[in-house]
């Protein structure tokens, strides 16, 4: 028997859509980043770009636990001296691009190279609700309904 290796020409890329309203970010983003390498399917080879096309609407109001909200910090160098900026969690989600917070958290979960940022040009995330791919007929992906533990607010066991 011989091990099959899916190649490019072979991929059949879906359209998928995930609502990130009352979602834990990170629980959101590793289901997110195991569709868009295409690690749900049995094809599944690691150096090929075997994954769906994912669309996140809602991303302002995605929801994380403790107290990473608030307490979470971001760093970063302006290169002038002195120029040490910082911003908590609760800024950039309430800030101008809160939907960067999610695409930076699968990102991070996705292989660092030339794979892992090809594979990223296929997730598409919006603040609000609207997005312009309801011609590709994306089918809508329940990741709250997987496991409680997926959603904020959920019922303890």
């Amino acid at each position: 028997m011989r091990t099959f290796v899916q190649k490019p020409l072979e991929v059949k890329k879906a359209w998928v859509l995930v609502d990130a309203k009352d979602m834990v970010l990170g629980r959101l983003a590793a289901a997110v980043a195991i569709r868009l390498r295409g690690k749900h399917y049995a094809t599944f080879t690691p150096h090929v770009d075997g994954g769906d096309c994912v669309v996140v609407v809602n991303a302002a109001h995605v929801h994380l636990t403790g107290r990473k909200r608030e307490d979470k910090k971001f760093y970063w160098h302006t290169g002038w001296p002195g120029g040490i900026k910082e911003q908590t969690m609760r800024e950039r989600l309430d800030g101008r691009f809160p939907e960067r917070v999610v695409r930076k958290a699968v990102e991070r979960m996705l292989p660092r190279g030339p794979l892992g940022r090809q594979v990223l040009t296929h997730l598409r995330v919006y603040a609000g609700e609207e997005h312009p791919h309801k011609a590709q007929n994306p089918t809508v992906l329940d990741i709250g309904g997987i496991n409680p533990k997926n959603r904020k607010g959920r019922v303890p066991c």
